[in-house]
């Protein structure tokens, strides 16, 4: 039980937190923020650890916020997810982490400049069911699971927005822990860690509440936006240093 006074594990939590608190903000964010430091300081604890991060805040979030959600879209998101999620599970076991870091950040950079140049991606089936679909293997094999689908949500409401991200996330992050678990790439370690992070993310969901009362609509889209560039910089970071 060592790991419950682990400094590096300790300072992880802080991140966790601060990753909490974009995401309690603008619908999506914890592992954007937290997963470049984790691969970088204990890549072991990847993606599991932070999977039990990624279903704990929708928890939060869900008993605290509104719940208003897009049922109609998020079932076809997670249909899909659910589907192509044993992809994610094999890349895990069978691919280097870095290739997968790459293809995921690439595909992010991609979406967003899709989103904001020629394109102005709308909340449809087709487009819900492909962001799950992508989803089912980024939020398996590197726990970011939150870019896709939040471009498709960019235009709905905040609250809608954030409401359905976290049952998105809730259920999505059961599918792939489930995967990996049947995988054998979960064990005891993995999952003490994740809930030693879970006090970092009440943490970060209670610091959140001033600013999504004072968050206004278009400013959430851009920082959907932002985040997502964000996270594109950093995977493929992760990937080539």
């Amino acid at each position: 039980m060592t790991e419950w006074l682990d400094p590096t594990l300790l300072l992880l939590g802080v991140v966790v937190a601060l990753g909490a608190t974009v995401q309690s903000t603008i619908g999506f964010g914890i592992s954007v923020v937290a997963a470049p430091f984790v691969v970088l300081l204990r890549p072991d604890l990847m993606p599991a650890s932070l999977l039990v991060c990624v279903f704990a805040l929708p928890l939060m979030q869900l008993a605290t916020g509104a719940r208003t959600i897009a049922w109609r879209h998020l079932g076809w998101a997670l249909g899909a997810r659910a589907l192509v999620t044993p992809v994610g599970v094999l890349l895990v076991a069978a691919t280097s982490a870095d290739v997968i870091a790459l293809t995921v950040g690439i595909l992010i950079l991609v979406t967003v400049l899709a989103s904001v140049t020629t394109l102005d991606i709308q909340l449809t089936r087709r487009n819900s069911a492909a962001a799950g679909a992508i989803t089912g293997v980024s939020g398996t094999a590197a726990a970011i699971g939150g870019p896709f689908f939040a471009i498709v949500l960019q235009h709905e409401r905040p609250e809608r927005l954030r409401a359905t991200l976290a049952v998105f996330f809730l259920a999505g992050t059961v599918i792939a822990f489930t995967g990996l678990s049947l995988a054998g790439q979960v064990d005891a370690t993995d999952v003490r860690a994740g809930l030693l992070w879970v006090p970092f993310v009440l943490l970060g969901h209670v610091l959140a509440g001033p600013l999504r009362s004072r968050i206004a609509a278009q400013t959430v889209r851009r920082g959907v936006l932002a985040f997502c560039v964000i996270a594109s910089v950093s995977v493929i970071g992760r990937a080539v240093i």
